[in-house]
């Protein structure tokens, strides 16, 4: 049996979850996904057509409609009320009948939204003759120069009752963004000198199992001209009207070994010239500037800076050094200069730190204000363990989701390896703990149906597993369309024709 019809018996033989309220068990299949009748039909109608049979297509837009009815009936009566799966397209997809392939699949699975990666890797999915933005497009061969193939999925997936929302990178621009002369002011820099392409990072999960991606460059979340770049691309992507956008990469990079837990403030992304500009610019008097600017300078401070400063500022003589965030004790400037050395080290680094966080937060506000200004949702993905204090330091993604806006959706990526459920569900309660009162929690989790991957149970076991310890959360989604059809990827990715279905 050819290679998508056996798909669909992996499907199609799922047991029934306890998720689907027992009235809706008796009209839809299991998880709201298509019976193998129907999916080999509207498989067969589709290959007719490439053949240019007019009779299967008006079958197959019947089935198209009748598909997408389906799984709004289905989901209205489900506990997961919207399930969306995150999808790669590749400049092959631009073939005839590919991205209805993709679509249809997405569909069969039971999913009515889907999460289309738009910006990613240095590339944006804009027509390389209408790109305005600071990125090339991913569809970038002769002959495609006005192909949106952004356009087309969204108006394809509505077409299927799929809710299409656009998936960007935030402050990861790509290694083909850094490495022009004219940007390399624009990159997170460290007191070392180093940006993020400099140092050794842990990759993110990527689309593609197993891989790892070389293609990370972060930038200062602080400078202008990096949020004006990112801005445009942003307008861009709302001209062609996704359902939501939804922002990945609001964080600095994961570093391995001994540089995987910020320790000191040579280790922070604070020395990019925006960024120490902007933590300068927190100083509410001179002694507290010239006191950050020191400590930035020389990595620490001394007994000798706090004399110096003193001396400097005589009209600051009963003031303590100050910056936003700081409440001096009364009296502070009258303790003995050894004990006042080490309080504000102290507290100039968790000031620095604060900092760090700030710009990752202000980054996601203004990336997300243009879309919500018109009524788009938005939403933002991220990792539940990156927020958090490790040791004497923390974690080096600095990753502050605890603060950000409770008016975005919190799509907390629960990639836990245990090979457990509880691990995973760990993660999510987390979040549940610590996110913002009234913020909309959809998890993201990692896997493949019916088959553990990577140390993960299979699919309905961990959604199963959530819905005993958060029945009140009703969506979530699955990373990712190309570790279910893993084949069918590397199709789509290297233009090779797809099996066609054998009958026994």
């Amino acid at each position: 049996m050819g290679r998508m019809l056996a798909s669909a018996i992996v499907v199609a033989g799922l047991t029934a979850p306890t998720l689907l309220p027992l009235a809706a068990q008796a009209q839809f299949a299991p998880y709201c996904q298509q019976t193998l009748e129907a999916i080999t039909e509207k498989e067969n109608l589709r290959q007719a057509i490439q053949k240019g049979s007019r009779k299967s297509e008006k079958r197959y837009q019947e089935l198209v409609v009748d598909h997408g009815r389906q799984i709004q009936a289905c989901r209205k009566q489900n506990n997961v009320r919207t399930q969306g799966i995150w999808l790669r397209l590749y400049e092959c997809d631009t073939r005839p009948g590919r991205l209805e392939e993709v679509l249809d699949r997405i569909v069969e699975r039971g999913y009515n939204e889907i999460f289309v990666e738009t910006f990613f890797n240095g590339e944006v999915l804009l027509p390389k003759g209408d790109n305005p933005t600071q990125w090339q497009s991913v569809l970038n061969s002769a002959g495609q120069e006005q192909r949106d193939l952004l356009a087309e999925i969204i108006q394809k997936g509505h077409d299927r009752g799929l809710k299409v929302h656009a998936w960007m990178f935030a402050m990861n621009f790509g290694y083909n963004y850094a490495i022009r002369p004219e940007k390399q002011p624009l990159l997170i820099r460290n007191g070392r000198g180093q940006t993020s392409i400099q140092t050794e990072n842990s990759p993110g999960l990527s689309t593609e199992l197993g891989s790892i991606n070389p293609n990370e460059a972060f930038i200062d979340p602080y400078n202008p001209i990096a949020r004006r770049d990112y801005l445009q691309m942003v307008q861009e992507v709302m001209k062609r009207k996704p359902d939501g956008m939804y922002f990945d990469y609001i964080r600095y990079p994961r570093l391995v070994g001994k540089r995987s837990v910020m320790r000191e403030i040579d280790d922070l992304w604070v020395y990019s010239e925006a960024s120490k500009n902007a933590m300068l610019s927190r100083a509410q008097n001179n002694k507290g500037r010239d006191l950050i600017q020191r400590y930035l300078d020389n990595k620490r401070i001394t007994v000798q800076d706090l004399a110096d400063i003193d001396q400097r500022y005589p009209q600051e003589a009963n003031q303590a050094p100050l910056w936003q965030g700081r409440n001096p004790a009364i009296g502070e400037h009258q303790l003995p200069a050894a004990t006042r050395q080490t309080q504000l080290a102290d507290e100039l680094w968790r000031f620095a730190v604060a900092h760090t966080y700030q710009g990752v937060v202000d980054f996601l506000t203004m990336a997300a204000a243009p879309a919500q200004q018109q009524g788009i949702r938005t939403g933002v993905a991220f990792f539940s363990d990156a927020n958090q204090v490790v040791g004497n330091g923390y974690d080096s993604r600095l990753q502050p989701w605890d603060r950000f806006p409770k008016n975005m959706e919190f799509h907390p990526m629960a990639y836990a390896n245990c090979n457990r459920v509880n691990c995973i569900t760990d993660q999510i309660q987390r979040v549940i703990k610590l996110a913002p009162s009234g913020a909309k929690i959809s998890p993201v989790l990692a896997g493949i149906w019916q088959q553990s991957v990577s140390n993960r149970p299979p699919l309905e076991v961990q959604m199963q597993g959530l819905q005993q310890i958060a029945p009140q959360i009703d969506g979530l989604s699955h990373f990712a369309f190309s570790w279910q059809e893993p084949l069918s990827d590397r199709d789509r990715k290297f233009c090779r024709a797809p099996l066609p279905i054998k009958r026994r």
